[in-house]
């Protein structure tokens, strides 16, 4: 048995909210160090970036860019922050993050609880030199009478201390965000975010809900290559109800976790079908173990992500899908990651 397992009973006492605050807690105390040397069979080359592995921890854990180096120190190939909004904002109120132990999931309503760009852009600043992709998640507040105004300008901001940004448009949390995925409102956001990006500027992200029509998906992609996104997050968390046994089942939210995979599996797929292989990926959603990661990666996802699964597996869960994914190259006959995109 792990340390984790082991610990794992009494850290669930806690409110599942508190004890993620502890755990940010813990790791600001970590030693950086450097981040892991990876297999050289994992290293890849996505929208012009070189990840020493694919294997990346998701927005939602380090909202305000606390603990980005910890993160990569666990073994991680690359750390996503936020969503962060122009101004800071409460979020949603609390009780808002729930454990579905029993489905092994997690359900949030947080609403884009942040400290605001300002304060975690000082805080990417002092790191910029260190070794490591940590890149940034946007999104726009609550109360903004402009939202794709608030893209925008998050874009102009965060571009300096980020090496990728992502466009975070697919929260459940957000009264009427997700309306911005609807074709005319995502052409204007995404003419208004790329207009934004400065010259040189970071790749451009986008990430979408798993709860779309094929319409949706068509749309979405068409819109993506016209305005030559450098990828696209597939996927956030979902609105729909597949069978919980948890008492939390019907907390209103976001649902993550096992029982959001092969939803978001599907979504991968309808992407790379609606793309046609020529976008990046990135997969997310439901990824708890090696198999998982690789099951993506073979249906056409360049990386991926994982937040949820760490509650259940622990902190050494990337290290174990790391080791995992080159064991499983080597039994396939792939020489790298690369090679085993969209190879399933």
């Amino acid at each position: 048995m792990s340390l984790y397992a082991a610990l794992r009973p009494l850290l669930f006492t806690l409110e599942a909210e508190r004890a993620h605050r502890a755990t940010i807690r813990a790791l600001r105390l970590k030693p950086h160090g450097a981040p892991p040397v990876d297999d050289p069979r994992l290293a890849s080359t996505v929208a012009g970036l070189r990840f020493p592995n694919p294997v990346g921890l998701a927005a939602g854990f380090d909202k305000d860019a606390q603990v980005p180096d910890a993160i990569l120190s666990l073994g991680f190939g690359f750390a996503e922050v936020g969503t962060l909004t122009p101004f800071p904002q409460a979020g949603n109120p609390r009780p808002r993050l729930f454990r579905l132990v029993e489905d092994r999931a997690v359900i949030n309503r947080m609403g884009f609880n942040n400290g605001g760009q300002a304060a975690a852009f000082e805080r990417l600043l002092r790191r910029n030199e260190r070794p490591g992709i940590v890149g940034v998640n946007i999104g726009a507040n609550k109360d903004a009478t402009d939202r794709i105004a608030d893209y925008a300008n998050g874009v102009r901001v965060m571009a300096g201390v980020a090496r990728y940004l992502t466009v975070n448009i697919s929260s459940p949390n957000t009264p009427g965000l997700r309306a911005l995925q609807d074709r005319g409102a995502l052409t204007e956001l995404l003419a208004a975010v790329m207009e934004a990006r400065p010259a040189g500027g970071p790749p451009v992200f986008l990430k979408v809900a798993p709860d779309l029509e094929p319409a949706d998906i068509d749309d979405i992609a068409e819109i993506a290559g016209e305005y030559r996104l450098d990828g696209l997050i597939v996927s956030n968390t979902t609105i729909s109800r597949p069978p919980l046994r948890s008492r939390h089942a019907q907390e209103t939210g976001g649902l993550s976790g096992a029982p959001l995979r092969d939803l978001a599996a599907r979504r991968l797929a309808d992407f790379r079908r609606a793309t046609g292989g020529t976008m990046p990926l990135i997969a997310a959603g439901g990824i708890a173990s090696a198999e998982d990661a690789y099951a993506r990666i073979r249906a056409g996802a360049s990386l991926v992500q994982l937040y949820s699964a760490l509650v259940y597996e622990g902190p050494g869960l990337a290290r174990r899908i790391n080791q995992g994914l080159a064991q499983l190259l080597e039994r396939d006959g792939f020489a790298s990651v690369a090679e085993a995109v969209g190879q399933g």
